[in-house]
């Protein structure tokens, strides 16, 4: 996607603040713009404030400070049913009484379209989500994916510029999750729709959106790309948050600009990437994701720091092996490696030494 596109600001949030009682925000201070045509993911714990933005987008929450604006148009005092966005929810809130063909009909008329003219989008909006076949269907006669096909297909059957999604896949098993995870991608990008999509999952995120805003404690903590986002984490909530993580706790001794050597309280030394911390005496967590530490001597690369590691436990998952180890005093200090005919099997209780390369661990606040 163009850049332009991206920041031509189609969906905005400017200095938006949300408190229920008065005195404790639930969304502080946030400024966030989405470019038209952009899926972006706003993810989080509970609580920690992601929810309450969709629905301020949507029109079912008031702001309690700073205006949303949707094309440029403020839209705080504008009622839900004239804001023109589709939604879909994780309940799927489809009318149990009408047809899957009347459910579709009924945004439809509600914005005045003739007979003929919704028969055309109905049909359209059933194919668009492999459902022509279920018009005259009941939503009790249907499974929960096609349930959420159809909840989907109404999102879309009125051809919104955007489209909220609130866990819309949370009830559904995992094949079925991550069949619809591609589904509602595909249909995205094709009819160019902006999409605002909220979720806990991090691995639907990742895979989802073009963009992803990680939540914590009302505010966004990290805004960025999939890939940014996991390679790079800012700080150490979403180090933890986004994809597994180990976690080194120290004391910086030396600082350089683009790097920093951490003292471990077992006095081991090693060299890391400063991401937030700035001076020497700072205390900090070094993140390094599993997959870039190596145990097999002959793939460690000379530059690597080494470390001496206890196996505690090693698990075959098919395509990968995955190993826990006491290192430094940390038990849950876990790698992962491709399960290739060179790679060692261990067992637990043999000692080993691993390794990685100091641009792969980064320090963090403490």
């Amino acid at each position: 996607m163009a850049d332009q596109q991206r920041n031509d600001g189609f969906v905005v949030f400017d200095r938006v603040q949300k408190s229920y009682d008065g005195e404790t925000l639930v969304v502080k201070d946030l400024n966030l713009s989405v470019g038209r045509g952009e899926f972006l993911t706003m993810l989080g714990p509970s609580g920690s404030g992601k929810t309450t933005c969709l629905m301020m987008l949507a029109g079912f929450e008031t702001a309690t400070h700073g205006d949303i604006l949707l094309g440029g148009t403020p839209i705080n005092n504008i009622p839900p049913h004239k804001r023109g966005i589709g939604m879909v929810f994780q309940n799927y809130a489809l009318f149990p009484h009408m047809t899957v063909g009347e459910n579709l009909s009924f945004p439809l008329e509600v914005r005045g379209l003739g007979k003929s003219q919704r028969e055309g989008k109905i049909k359209r909006g059933l194919e668009m989500v492999q459902m022509g076949e279920f018009a005259n269907r009941r939503p009790a006669q249907l499974s929960g994916g096609q349930q959420q096909r159809i909840a989907l297909a109404r999102a879309l059957v009125f051809e919104p510029e955007l489209v909220l999604m609130d866990e819309p896949l949370g009830a559904l098993d995992k094949q079925l999750r991550e069949q619809m995870q591609f589904e509602i991608t595909r249909l995205a990008h094709e009819l160019g729709i902006t999409t605002v999509y909220v979720t806990h999952d991090q691995t639907e995120a990742l895979t989802m959106s073009d963009r992803v805003a990680v939540f914590d404690d009302g505010r966004i903590q990290q805004l960025d790309p999939p890939d940014v986002l996991y390679e790079e984490p800012k700080n150490s909530f979403v180090a933890q948050f986004i994809g597994e993580n180990n976690t080194l706790v120290g004391e910086v001794v030396e600082m350089h600009a683009d790097k920093c050597t951490v003292r471990l309280a077992d006095g081991e030394v090693f060299d890391a990437k400063p991401v937030n911390v700035q001076k020497v005496g700072d205390k900090t967590r070094v993140s390094i994701r599993p997959e870039r530490v190596e145990y097999n001597k002959d793939r460690i690369p000379e530059s690597a720091h080494t470390l001496k590691a206890e196996v505690l436990e090693f698990i075959y998952m098919g395509d990968i092996f995955r190993t826990r180890l006491r290192v430094a005093g940390n038990d849950d200090f876990v790698i992962k490696t491709r399960n290739a005919p060179d790679q060692p099997r261990l067992k637990p209780g043999q000692q080993i030494e691993i390794g990685w390369m100091p641009e792969d661990c980064r320090a963090l606040d403490a």
